[in-house]
């Protein structure tokens, strides 16, 4: 099986990463208030039969939960240089993950979205896009921990890059630093509207581009125009931003149109994006409608 075809099964089901936190009580939730968030989190995609899990994203906010970890950030501004983390970030609530299922997907906040989300307070940097390669160099130890934690599949959000805000050249140069460090295969997390920027997303070097289809159903019909050159195709057919819980029924027609474009093998199903600010409800029963639609379209295939 080659390094994109990671998993052995037609219209697997994934998430984009996190998910709504459920504090707990006890006496542990003293030393560490999030980890039963993490259990819970972990708990609620296997048992909504996702067949690669995340470790549900629940300490923080996407910039905050790495940014605030590196040296050379205090709080929202960037003071100094950039340096690696002291230690591994999220890796702990990775291997946690994996002791409870076998397939997990590692997760780092891309490193243009990381840059974008930062205000620049030091004659350090002049720009976001000095700033972005080397929040990616920095980033390249936190990949590396993910891989030796035993991640199926390692995922970098890059939300920032359809807004055609960021540098699309810098971002992919700083992308390319992540992935060329690993051997696990790697993927690209974009939300938002694809047509100024999926031609240049194309030539990034990851093996599956992750987008959502559910509230831009108009990226199918430009996807579906390029060529994928190999790459597995992430396909977000379940809306994220809102609590509203689509059915079997609705998720399964999103799911039948990207096989009508694409060949199923090359399709990992998934959200729009993260569930983080949905409701527990919400999010669980989105994820087990999905997993059922999945599964009905695949039996039929």
């Amino acid at each position: 099986m080659s390094k994109a075809y990671f998993i052995n099964k037609v219209l697997a089901t994934t998430v984009v990463g996190s998910y709504p936190v459920v504090k707990g009580g006890g006496l542990r939730s003293l030393f560490d208030p999030l980890h039963s968030a993490v259990e819970t989190a972990v708990a609620d995609q296997i048992g909504a039969g996702i067949d690669i899990i995340s470790d549900g994203q629940v300490r923080g906010d996407m910039i905050g939960a790495f940014a605030s970890k590196l040296p050379g950030v205090k709080g929202q501004d960037v003071i100094g240089k950039i340096q690696p983390a002291a230690a591994a970030i999220t890796a702990a609530d990775t291997k946690y993950a994996i002791s409870k299922f076998p397939k997990v997907k590692g997760i780092i906040t891309g490193p243009s979205t990381l840059a974008h989300g930062l205000h620049i307070s030091t004659p350090m940097y002049r720009n976001k896009e000095e700033l972005a390669l080397d929040l990616a160099a920095a980033l390249v130890i936190e990949a590396r921990s993910l891989e030796a934690a035993g991640v199926t599949l390692l995922q970098i959000d890059e939300p920032i890059l359809s807004t055609g805000i960021a540098d699309l050249a810098v971002g992919k140069q700083a992308v390319e630093l992540i992935t060329s460090s690993v051997r696990v295969p790697t993927c690209m997390h974009i939300c938002g509207n694809l047509a100024n920027v999926l031609d240049e997303l194309l030539k990034y070097n990851v093996n599956v581009l992750d987008f959502e289809f559910s509230k831009n159903p108009s990226n199918l019909d430009v996807l579906s125009r390029r060529d994928l050159s190999g790459k597995m195709l992430g396909y977000g057919c379940v809306d994220s931003s809102s609590d509203e819980i689509e059915t079997v029924h609705e998720i399964k027609k999103r799911i039948e149109k990207g096989v009508e474009y694409f060949d199923p093998k090359i399709l990992l199903i998934d959200p729009d994006c993260g569930m983080r600010m949905r409701s527990r409800e919400s999010a669980y029963w989105k994820l087990k409608n999905m997993c059922d639609a999945a599964r009905e379209v695949r039996i039929a295939l």
